[in-house]
């Protein structure tokens, strides 16, 4: 069998992967900073929900143009590169904090969708930045999914000091990401990260997930200062009482082959989750086989399916 290789990153490959619903790119101005927005379909014309998708940790917009090329119509699609990722501005200061990516959803659905609601995806913390948005607005949302946005361990009050502590120690630190001599280079990083990524997929994606720098070496559009430490505690109770107040129709997808304990060991047990998941009014589940937590690379095939079946 006769093989190509990639011309972006090298990798051998039966074939380069091909979109079929090429992304356009803008930029917006929400609370000061310039958010870069990935656009798909056509412009809306009112008579069905924009779509709006919301990447993870150390992740970018870009990261859904799998599932949304299998798709089986077109409709207005929308993700951004959320603060200090993708070509998204970087926060100021030193620090990043959870309630800024709600203030920034906020502001998107102001600019793009200011009078209907509208459908919102989020992937891992995108899920749970969504999770929360929909339980404070729950007016803005027809339709929401959550793509394993699990939320976090609980904590205690008496973790406080020693969070706090490893904060401040860590400001004095400059935190940094490693780079690669060649975009080939973050392909295989990516594949390694994730063993079932394909790849064409990974020599599609690299480039969207990094640039070359001033020094010619490949940079991760991250910044660094995501790394630090969280001072602020996670407050199970609160998250939950934002979990209560969904009133959209809810999707719940997760993958087959994922596991909570290669995060969090046992301080956040499965039947915790279930029974957070349990406090949602509307909710449906799916699981999708042969996929873990990056199940639009892993597939998304079969994820766009669950999705448009949903949505409707």
């Amino acid at each position: 069998m006769s093989t190509d290789t990639s011309p972006a990153t090298g990798i051998a490959d039966s074939a380069a992967y091909v979109v079929r619903r090429p992304h356009r790119s803008s930029f917006l101005t929400l609370r000061g900073l310039r958010h870069h927005v990935l656009r798909w379909g056509p412009e809306p014309d009112g008579t069905r929900p924009l779509l709006v998708m919301v990447h993870g940790w150390m992740d970018v917009g870009a990261s859904f143009q799998f599932m949304v090329d299998a798709f089986h119509e077109d409709r207005s699609v929308v993700a951004i590169d959320w603060r200090g990722f993708g070509l998204t501005d970087s926060t100021p200061g030193d620090a990043y904090w959870f309630p800024d990516y709600l203030g920034d959803l906020d502001a998107l659905l102001d600019a793009l969708s200011p009078e209907a609601p509208v459908d919102l995806l989020g992937h891992s913390m995108g899920g749970n930045i969504a999770m929360s948005y929909a339980g404070v607005r729950p007016q803005r949302l027809r339709r929401l999914v959550n793509l394993e946005g699990f939320g976090l361990p609980d904590t205690a009050p008496e973790m406080a000091p020693a969070r706090l502590a490893s904060w401040l120690d860590e400001l004095k630190e400059t935190p940094s990401l490693k780079t690669y001599d060649s975009v080939e280079g973050v392909a295989q990083r990516l594949m390694k990260t994730n063993p079932r990524l394909s790849a064409d997929k990974a020599a599609w994606l690299a480039p969207q997930w990094s640039r070359r720098g001033e020094d010619g070496r490949w940079h991760i559009l991250g910044d660094p200062a995501h790394k630090r430490t969280n001072p602020v505690l996670y407050r199970k109770a609160e998250a939950l009482a934002c979990w209560s107040a969904i009133t959209a129709p809810t999707l719940w997808v997760e993958g087959s082959e994922t596991q909570l304990s290669q995060w969090w060991g046992d301080r956040y047990p499965r039947e915790d989750f279930e029974a957070r998941l349990a406090v949602v009014k509307d909710l449906r589940r799916v699981t999708l086989q042969q996929a873990a937590h990056m199940m639009h690379h892993d597939q998304p095939e079969a994820l766009a399916r669950a999705v448009q079946d949903f949505l409707g």
